[in-house]
């Protein structure tokens, strides 16, 4: 599962969370995440998922807020193993007077100045200016489209930036 020098957080672009309930993308499954109490969650996912992933040359980490529990949740159904995930304590949807994302800070720390891509639907303009800024190594923030989620192009495009890495 990689080589320990690349690191890539995917999650909710596995969920297109944003397409209409009645549009659920062609290969998807449902289930009903109960992440927090009594709050259930309608997730779509793909089985082609966690294949695709574990075939990219990268060490996988979960990068949501769901921490931990995307193990439980997400790991079993995209066929993925465990893997370890981005603790985001205290910054946990904590907003930022800069407009950078709550999670971009802990995501450039976990990184440890190693190559990264981080494939989310969140990102802007100024997580790319903070991850320019404050990360040593080379960078790919990915955007995803929520309603569609990981198509083959982001694949290719997490391949790409992969190939351009020192081994």
């Amino acid at each position: 599962m990689g080589d320990g020098e690349h690191v890539s957080c995917p999650h909710k672009p596995l969920n297109p969370y944003a397409a209409k309930p009645e549009q659920r993308p062609e290969g998807y499954t449902t289930i009903r995440a109960t992440v927090l109490p009594g709050q259930p969650l309608r997730v779509w996912l793909n089985p082609g998922h966690g294949p695709a992933l574990l075939a990219l040359d990268y060490d996988l980490c979960w990068a949501t807020t769901w921490m931990d529990a995307a193990n439980h949740w997400i790991a079993p159904v995209v066929g993925l193993p465990e893997l370890p995930y981005v603790d985001f304590g205290d910054h946990l949807f904590a907003e930022r007077p800069d407009g950078v994302h709550w999670k971009t800070e802990t995501i450039v720390a976990h990184a440890r100045g190693r190559p990264f891509a981080w494939v989310d639907d969140e990102q802007s303009p100024a997580d790319d200016s903070y991850v320019a800024a404050h990360h040593p190594g080379p960078a790919l923030l990915h955007h995803v489209n929520p309603r569609i989620g990981l198509r083959e192009a982001d694949f290719t495009t997490l391949t790409r930036f992969a190939a351009t890495l020192p081994q």
